[in-house]
């Protein structure tokens, strides 16, 4: 075969995407209360979802044409995707070949995680905003925390590292709980990233004035530990990574709306029924799916994903009073 010509997936402030993030599915087997109501949300119809061939075609668009270099998956929750480690396996065989990573809650994930290894998967990042199964169990909805444990220990044992930790601290819950959180991820060899919640909830009930800063998971973390800025340049990585008592190991804390890093970013997220956001916060899509559908050659596909990409933001605009949430939570979107 050919080498292909690669077009980068450029914006006009001189940002280039990467990282692709795919979301394969928009369901999930928990209810994180700053994530989705109790009910759950109006799942998409199965129709709507790209299927496995077509989740690959795209992939392959993005490495072999675009640039892409990295996949992450996510959800929803990625562990309900029944083709999720074939999907996984072809896309290793791309060539070249993108570093594949997962997103999840974990809850499966003892059952699959050395089928995912061998299928290429290169790491994963676990969501556990406590290690106190009451309050697990209140932020989920779900009495599932041994679940996750058994995935993280399985996720270690298969060789995915390393193994991060992904928690959002919430107001009144486990707001005081980041030394904690830190002090366990160490002693089971875990890397730990705060996020600060952002306004992705589908119940449009984020506020920044109850949102728990990163100047105060920091303030709370040196009550008991010493950090210290990491000297490694944090280069498009959204986490700000901090050695703990002096290292080798490392907190990280992203702050994507008191600090944003709009300006170094390089990611591109696909939905799970075919769309490509440019911004996790923007509010417009670019339909691939309808064109894939309809006999669209890979150049033509590959037109429209760089025309998606021309229009990036400089940034996401939570600061600014016109600032709207987008129409689509968490869930729907991909982390």
């Amino acid at each position: 075969m050919s080498k292909q010509r690669v077009q980068p997936l450029a914006d006009r402030h001189g940002r280039v995407a990467t990282d692709l993030r795919v979301s394969l599915i928009d369901r999930c087997n928990l209810r994180c209360t700053y994530c989705m109501p109790a009910e759950g949300l109006d799942w998409l119809p199965n129709e709507d979802v790209l299927t496995d061939d077509e989740v690959v075609r795209l992939i392959r668009i993005g490495v072999e044409r675009l640039g892409i270099t990295a996949v992450r998956f996510t959800g929803g929750e990625p562990l309900l995707r029944k083709g999720l480690v074939d999907v996984v396996r072809r896309t290793k065989q791309l060539r070249p070949t993108p570093e594949t990573s997962l997103t999840t809650n974990a809850l499966g994930l003892g059952r699959v995680a050395g089928a995912l290894r061998d299928a290429g998967l290169d790491r994963v990042n676990v969501s556990l905003d406590t290690v106190r199964r009451e309050d697990f169990a209140r932020i989920t909805l779900r009495d599932r925390f041994d679940d996750v444990i058994t995935g993280l220990e399985a996720a270690r044992a298969a060789g995915l590292e390393p193994v991060k930790v992904n928690a959002v601290l919430l107001r009144g819950i486990n707001d005081d709980q980041a030394p904690e959180l830190l002090r366990w991820c160490l002693d089971h060899g875990y890397h730990l990233r705060f996020i600060e919640q952002m306004p992705l909830d589908p119940q449009h009930g984020w506020m920044r004035s109850t949102m728990v800063t990163a100047d105060e998971i920091l303030e709370s973390l040196q009550r008991e530990f010493v950090l210290t800025e990491a000297r490694r340049p944090r280069g498009s990585q959204p986490a700000e990574e901090f050695l703990v008592d002096g290292g080798p190991f490392t907190v990280g804390v992203i702050a994507s709306v008191t600090r944003p890093f709009c300006g170094d970013c390089d990611r591109v997220r696909l939905t799970a029924d075919g769309q490509v956001r440019n911004c996790l916060f923007a509010r417009e899509e670019s339909d691939l799916r309808t064109p894939l559908r309809n006999g669209a050659d890979d150049d033509e596909i590959a037109r429209r994903w760089v025309a998606a990409m021309a229009g990036k933001l400089p940034g996401h605009g939570i600061d600014d009073p016109s600032f709207l949430q987008p129409t689509r939570p968490m869930s729907a979107i991909g982390g």
